[in-house]
C-alpha cells in the first residue's frame, strides 16, 4: 500500500513540474516548423525536439536534451540556445512569444530572410546573437525597445541599410558586433554605456563624428577596419577615457590629429590605421601614449622622417610604418642589441637602415621613385 501511495505520489509530482505554458509550447513548435527538416541531423538539438514530451519537463534523457532552458518555478523557456548544425529556415515572429526568454542564440547555422520585427517583443533579452547565418534585409529600428539587451552580435550576415537611428534608447547594452555585412550610411548615436564597438567590413561613410561617440567614458574596443571613412580622424578619438584598441585599417581617411593624452593618463594599447590615404607626417604625440604596444600607418602617404621619440618609447613592441614615404636615416634607437620592436620600416625612402635588420624589410623605394615624390630633391 506504501509503495503504491508513494508512486501516485510521484507521478503527481512529476506532473506538476511539467506544465510549460501553452503559449512558450506553441511558440517552440512554430520555431522548429519553419526550419527545413533535411537541415535538422539526427545527432543535433532539434532532432530531440519531440511534443509527445513537456518541453520543460526533467529529466530530459530522450527529448529536448538541449536547446532550451527553462525556468523551473515559472515553467517558462528563458534560453533558446542551438547547436552550430546547419539548421537553415526562416526565423519565426512567433518566437515572440517566448517572453521570458533572456537569451536569443542562433549563431553559426543557415537561418536565412530578414530579422522579424516582433523580437521587440522579447522585453526581457539580455543576449540576442545571430552571428554566422545568411539575414539579409534592414536591421530592424524595433530592435531598440529591447532595454535590458548587453549583447547583440549580427555580425557575418547579408544585413543592409543604416543601422538603427535611435540606439541610445538601449542604455543596457555594453557590447555590439555588426561586422561583415552591407550595412551603409554613418554611425548613429551609440549607448552610453557600450564597452567594445565592431562594424568592420561594411560600406559605412562620411567622416567620422563626434556626435555617434559623445560621452561614451567606458568604450574599450573600435573595429571600424575595411569600410568608407573619409576626412580627418579627429584628436578628441583618441581620448575616449577608456579607450584601449582601435581598427581604422582599409579606409579613406587622409589625416589624422592626435593630441597628448590628458594629464598623460591613457588606456590605448593598439592603434591600426594602415592601408588609408593619410597625408603628413607621422604624429609625434603617439610617443606620449604611456601603454602603446602597437601601432601600424603601413601603406599610407606619409613623408618626412620617423621622430626620434619613437624610439625611445619602452612599451612599444609592434610598429609597421612600411609602405609609406619617409625619409631620412631611421632613428639608431630602433637597432641595438636590446631592442625588441617587430614589425617593418621598409618601402620606404629611408636612407641608412640597416640590412640586417628585420625592421629594414622590404627594401626602399627606387631613388626614382623618392625624388619624384619630394620634387626631385634628395631623400635625405
Amino acid at each position: 500500500m506504501f509503495t503504491f501511495i508513494y508512486f501516485v505520489f510521484l507521478l503527481l509530482l512529476s506532473v506538476a513540474q511539467a506544465l510549460t505554458t501553452t503559449s512558450d509550447i506553441s511558440a517552440l513548435k512554430a520555431f522548429k516548423s519553419s526550419i527545413k527538416p533535411s537541415s535538422v541531423l539526427p545527432w543535433s538539438c532539434l532532432a530531440s525536439w519531440d511534443f509527445t514530451t513537456d518541453p520543460c519537463a526533467l529529466p530530459r534523457r530522450t527529448h529536448f536534451i538541449c536547446g532550451i532552458t527553462c525556468n523551473t518555478e515559472s515553467t517558462r523557456v528563458t534560453q533558446l540556445t542551438l547547436d552550430p548544425a546547419g539548421y537553415s529556415g526562416l526565423l519565426t515572429p512567433f518566437v515572440s512569444q517566448l517572453t521570458q526568454l533572456t537569451i536569443l542564440d542562433l549563431s553559426d547555422n543557415k537561418f536565412y530572410g530578414p530579422i522579424p520585427t516582433s523580437i521587440s517583443s522579447l522585453v526581457n533579452l539580455q543576449t540576442l546573437s545571430l552571428r554566422d547565418n545568411s539575414f539579409y534585409g534592414s536591421v530592424p529600428q524595433s530592435l531598440t525597445k529591447l532595454k535590458t539587451l548587453q549583447s547583440l552580435d549580427l555580425s557575418r550576415n547579408s544585413l543592409s541599410g543604416f543601422l538603427p537611428s535611435d540606439m541610445t534608447s538601449m542604455s543596457a547594452l555594453r557590447s555590439l558586433d555588426a561586422s561583415y555585412n552591407k550595412l551603409t550610411g554613418s554611425i548613429p548615436k551609440l549607448p552610453v554605456n557600450l564597452l567594445e564597438l565592431a562594424l568592420k567590413a561594411n560600406s559605412f561613410s562620411g567622416s567620422i563624428s563626434n556626435f555617434s561617440f559623445d560621452g561614451l567614458t567606458q568604450l574599450e574596443v573600435i573595429e571600424l577596419s575595411e569600410n568608407s571613412f573619409t576626412g580627418t580622424l579627429q584628436s578628441w578619438f583618441v581620448l575616449l577615457p577608456a579607450l584601449q584598441q582601435v581598427d581604422l585599417a582599409n579606409n579613406s581617411l587622409t589625416r589624422v590629429a592626435i593630441a597628448k593624452p590628458t594629464s598623460g593618463i591613457s588606456d590605448l594599447v593598439a592603434v591600426d590605421l594602415g592601408f588609408n590615404k593619410i597625408e603628413g607626417n607621422l604624429p609625434v604625440n603617439f610617443a606620449d601614449y604611456p601603454l602603446l604596444s602597437s601601432l601600424s600607418m603601413r601603406y599610407n602617404e606619409l613623408r618626412g622622417t620617423i621622430p626620434f621619440e619613437y624610439s625611445k618609447k619602452k612599451s612599444l613592441k609592434r610598429l609597421f610604418l612600411d609602405g609609406n614615404f619617409l625619409k631620412g636615416k631611421p632613428p639608431s634607437g630602433f637597432f641595438g642589441s636590446d631592442v625588441t620592436v617587430f614589425g617593418s620600416l621598409g618601402d620606404n625612402c629611408l636612407q641608412g637602415c640597416p640590412g640586417s635588420s628585420q625592421l629594414c624589410s622590404p627594401s626602399q623605394k627606387p631613388d626614382s621613385v623618392c625624388k619624384r615624390v619630394y620634387g626631385g630633391k634628395r631623400r635625405t
